[in-house]
């Protein structure tokens, strides 16, 4: 996948995600992921998938630490 592309379809975001097509479109349609549609095809813009990572990322570190407080 180029870095230079902004705007990514389901296959490109699957691919650069490491999952199935299917988990971006269901994702995309149940809001869980930042994305738009064109007619009928979902698209995904590269910086906002990228900012969502980062956002899934925090959420699991908080999540780590509050499960490890709870043991303590």
């Amino acid at each position: 996948m180029e870095n230079s592309k902004t705007v990514l379809t389901i296959k490109e975001v699957a691919k650069f995600l490491g999952v199935h097509p299917m988990t971006v479109y269901k994702f995309a349609k149940q809001g869980k992921i930042p994305a738009f549609k064109i007619g009928s095809d979902w698209r995904f813009h590269r910086k906002y998938i990228e900012e969502w990572i980062d956002s899934q990322m925090k959420g699991n570190d908080i999540k780590k630490r509050n499960r490890k407080s709870k043991q303590r």
